[in-house]
């Protein structure tokens, strides 16, 4: 019907179980962060929920997997606060309920980190997977045993010049926002190995997205960025604030039209809970951010500059209305929706965009652009920058000739790093 309130929902990874009676599916139809569902293939037309038994993760997160292995038994897949779980389950098509048993991934060897990658080979029942964690590359490991406790490393994968003992595993430090809302976080602090004594300076990494996560896993752009700056004496704050994608759909749609908002938020709360932990110290506290989080970034250094003392825009959109125009045509209508119509909601793009507050950064700013980027194009970047160096400000401008929306290419990364933590370490003084 028109303008009827249709609740958020999902069907995805259906199984014909076996016998064809029924249909094993992911829905968000009876949980905001998933759960399975059952179709009877007798012509009805409702999806019943199924009960599931034996979980034995905990923090937030969602179901994301589920694969038919053999007869009954299934393998279910789980993201709990960015990091993997995977169990073996059977399914009682009677009684509608899931038991997991056996866990593949989460557990010993293969715990605190992502499973990239992962595949079931009935004739040798056993598994292959690749994962990796904060302090390891990915690895390639397969999984055995009528227990599933039987797990190969096969590859050995490293950082070269660097022993594992001097990274940092990170630890959750996930916190009550200002509204009592729970947000999934990381703490990374620099190595006990290391030597560094006393309160560690701060810097607080944000993602982009909105829609998107930061988990445990050196395969993804920012955790070498993240070790990089705790083997420099940094302690980095990874969190993961509402609009974030892991813990729900409810969750993820928190932040649409609401850029700079509730968002915001979260982020200047989160250090209110830092400043009563004495191993960092907030004094000295620097924020950086990639795409969305880089306007984020140049939200909070603009509208809380009494917060920071350094500051990095990762291709930040500086004007929403400017950003709306620039995007590919096809983008337009979602952005329509997630960010604000350009014409009826023109004030609304104005008041939360960063150009309305620029003028009040106080400290160092770090400016990071693709020269090819067809989102965040050069131009507003170079706008940004013009502006605050016309005032005076302390601007740093760094363009990658052959980049687009992203630093992928590992001579601009490996220059990337190096500009980022030398900024943080002039400034922050770890």
């Amino acid at each position: 019907m028109v303008g009827q309130d249709v609740p958020l929902n999902s069907i995805a990874h259906g199984h014909v179980t076996p016998g064809d009676h029924g249909a094993l599916l992911i829905t968000s139809l009876y949980a905001d962060t998933y759960g399975l569902g059952y179709l009877p293939l007798d012509g009805a037309r409702t999806i019943e929920p199924i009960a599931v038994v034996g979980v034995r993760h905990s923090g937030a997160g969602e179901l994301v997997s589920l694969e038919h292995l053999h007869d009954d038994r299934y393998a279910t897949g789980y993201n709990s606060d960015g990091c993997s779980w995977l169990y073996e389950g059977v399914f009682d098509e009677q009684a509608r309920r899931m038991t997991l048993g056996a866990v593949v991934c989460g557990e010993g060897a293969l715990a605190n980190g992502v499973m990239e990658a992962v595949h079931y080979d009935r004739a040798s029942d056993r598994y292959a997977l690749a994962f990796s964690t904060a302090v390891s590359p990915t690895q390639l490991y397969t999984v055995e045993g009528d227990d599933r406790r039987t797990v190969v490393q096969h590859t050995r994968e490293r950082i070269l010049g660097l022993s594992p003992e001097s990274l940092s595993p990170g630890e959750d430090a996930s916190y009550t926002s200002f509204d009592g809302q729970r947000v999934s976080a990381r703490l990374y602090l620099p190595a006990p190995s290391l030597g560094y004594a006393g309160a560690r300076p701060l810097v607080y990494y944000i993602h982009g997205g909105p829609q998107g996560q930061e988990r445990p896993d050196f395969a993804w752009f920012s955790m070498p960025l993240i070790q990089f700056l705790t083997l420099n004496g940094c302690a980095v704050f990874v969190p993961n604030a509402r609009g974030s994608t892991g813990y729900g759909l409810g969750y993820t749609k928190r932040v649409d039209r609401d850029w700079g908002g509730d968002d915001r938020r979260d982020h200047v709360h989160a250090m209110t809970v830092f400043a009563r932990d004495d191993r960092v110290d907030t004094t000295r506290a620097g924020v950086v951010g990639r795409s969305y989080g880089g306007y984020m970034t140049l939200t909070l250094a603009a509208r809380h500059p009494d917060l920071w003392s350094a500051a990095v825009n990762m291709f930040g959109p500086y004007d929403l209305s400017r950003f709306m125009e620039c995007v590919p045509e096809t983008w337009k209508p979602y952005f329509a929706i997630a960010i604000g119509d350009p014409v009826t909601d023109h004030d609304f793009l104005v008041e939360r965009s960063p150009s309305a507050y620029v003028d009040d950064i106080t400290c160092p700013l770090l400016v990071i652009q693709g020269q090819n980027d067809p989102r965040v194009v050069e131009r507003e970047s170079r706008a940004l920058v013009k502006r605050l160096r016309t005032q005076g400000k302390d601007v740093d401008y760094l363009v990658f000739p052959d980049e687009g929306h992203d630093i992928l290419k590992f001579a601009n990364r490996v220059h990337c790093y190096n500009t980022i933590t030398a900024f943080f370490a002039r400034h922050l003084r770890p």
